[in-house]
């Protein structure tokens, strides 16, 4: 970690020029070209934005695909629902097969991406104070920036266990240089007093040029709540309740609604409007995005890019589980298992297996192979299960619980949930949450905090530790967590490797 930490301490503001292009009209503005340091660089409102627009670019190095897979898959091949045809991609099959190990580049990835947010981040909330600027857009600058610290550090604390705490800027002068790690409660309280501050920043419920709105304040707060209710830390019934109080500010709101259709999850027109609440930006030919080229078949021939490289699909078992008359599962909803040929477009071709349409973006896949689809963090359909599950858990299944869970099957063209008890209520939106929310990694962080695993065979949820996968791996009190990168725990001693790796 100390070649990392050193980086950081001096790049952490040449990152702001990295940002030079992000998706929407706002972020595509040049950033300031001048020569500067930290000592004379934050000086005028203009830097402010620079520093935060640096935070967000932390977002992108997770969904970098190619040969080698990408670092999103991993925790979808971890839940064991994903198969993968690219043979070249060993870290994808290493998470697949559960022989995991410290020297997985996706889990690097995870790290020194989140990291470097962090340390962004850090900067921004030291920095913007002292510029003198207009109040309301300093604070919201500030929410945006705290938005992120609490993001960055909630998806480390749950991929990695006891991680390290920074929360200030860092040289090679300073303590934290090789900073130990923190405990769990640390860091989750942590998170909550950012989200605390971020709440009262004057965000806008829902901003449509991508940038951090309320919602996506209150979403990440509402998931971080249902998160400290389950394991590892167990809180229980009063993080339920807050959980739910959040979710319900954001359908309160009344900014956010379902699609009527899921073909607007992947529209481009559609990014950052309607159900999405927060994305991952991209625009075509300026930041385009690189996942198209994983969510193909391998050497198809059904797409204008020149790489097809079948990085990841759906388990045959897995779609096949879902329920009888599930639109979801219909032919190019979420999955879509025939196209046809880039070399004669009235010719189809069965593909063999079920393959990711709900991320597909045909005007890329058919002409320009630059996407700039958004990858969706948080969409109201999550906020509506995260709302049925608290409240279930604080109250039985009421009214209102089953109403946002019915509101998600209507549209799958399912019937009605009614007259369940506390348990079959509870297991109905798990199993909708691992419906909805497939290859949006999410459910991996479900079965961590629930220690639940859902079996595609017998279609009932069992124990996390024993579950096997329908192709034959069984989980492992380890596979609870990832690997601390092996470069990080070279270079910091402080560091403990997590237990079986």
């Amino acid at each position: 970690m100390k070649k990392y930490i050193i980086k950081l301490s001096r790049v952490c503001v040449i990152g702001l020029l990295i940002l030079t292009t992000w998706g929407c009209n706002e972020f595509l503005e040049e950033t300031d070209k001048s020569n500067f340091t930290l000592e004379n660089y934050f000086t005028r409102p203009e830097h402010a934005t620079s520093v935060v627009n640096s935070i967000y670019e932390s977002l992108q190095p997770v969904m970098e695909s190619g040969f080698g897979g990408g670092p999103w898959m991993m925790l979808e091949f971890a839940t064991g629902l994903a198969n993968t045809e690219l043979g070249q991609a060993q870290n994808s099959l290493f998470v697949r097969n559960l022989i995991n190990n410290s020297d997985n580049g996706y889990g690097q990835t995870y790290w020194t991406s989140s990291y470097r947010g962090i340390a962004n981040a850090n900067l921004a909330i030291e920095k913007i104070p002292e510029i003198e600027m207009d109040n309301a857009n300093q604070n919201r600058l500030l929410g945006e920036a705290r938005f992120f610290r609490a993001y960055y550090y909630f998806n480390l604390i749950r991929i990695f266990g006891n991680i390290p705490l920074i929360t200030t800027s860092i040289d090679l002068t300073s303590p934290e240089l090789y900073p130990e790690p923190a405990s769990t409660e640390a860091v989750y309280n942590q998170i909550v007093a950012d989200l605390e501050v971020a709440e009262d920043s004057g965000l806008p419920w829902r901003d449509v040029s991508g940038r951090v709105s309320m919602g996506a304040v209150k979403s990440l707060f509402a998931s971080v709540y249902l998160t400290m209710a389950g394991y590892p830390l167990q809180g229980g019934n009063q993080y339920f309740q807050l959980a739910a109080e959040k979710a319900n500010d954001v359908i309160q709101s009344g900014e956010f609604g379902l699609f009527d259709d899921y073909s607007k999850l992947h529209s481009v027109e559609d990014k950052n409007l309607g159900e999405h609440i927060f994305m991952t930006q991209y625009a075509a030919f300026a930041v385009p995005s690189s996942w198209q080229v994983s969510i193909i078949p391998y050497n198809r021939g059904i797409s204008a890019y020149s790489a097809e490289t079948g990085g990841i699909f759906a388990n045959q078992e897995f779609v096949e589980s879902f329920e009888s008359g599930d639109k979801r599962a219909e032919e190019k909803e979420f999955f879509y298992t025939e196209y046809s040929l880039e070399s004669d477009r009235t010719t189809v071709m069965e593909l063999g297996d079920y393959y990711i349409w709900k991320h597909f973006d045909e005007v890329a896949q058919l002409n320009t192979t630059s996407s700039g689809l958004n990858w969706p963090i948080y969409r109201y359909a999550e906020i509506l299960l995260i709302y049925a599950e608290a409240m279930n858990e604080v109250n039985g299944p009421t009214q209102e619980a089953y109403d946002a869970v019915n509101s998600i099957r209507d549209r799958a063209n399912l019937p009605d949930l009614e007259n369940l008890s506390q348990q079959e209520f509870r297991e109905a939106v798990w199993r909708e949450k691992w419906v909805e929310l497939c290859f949006e990694n999410k459910t991996w962080y479900d079965m961590v905090r629930l220690r639940k695993a859902f079996n595609v065979e017998t279609l009932q949820f069992e124990d996390y530790v024993g579950h096997q996968f329908s192709y034959g791996p069984t989980l492992r009190e380890r596979e609870l967590l990832f690997p601390i990168p092996t470069a990080e725990i070279r270079n910091n001693d402080k560091l403990t490797q997590n237990q079986g790796y």
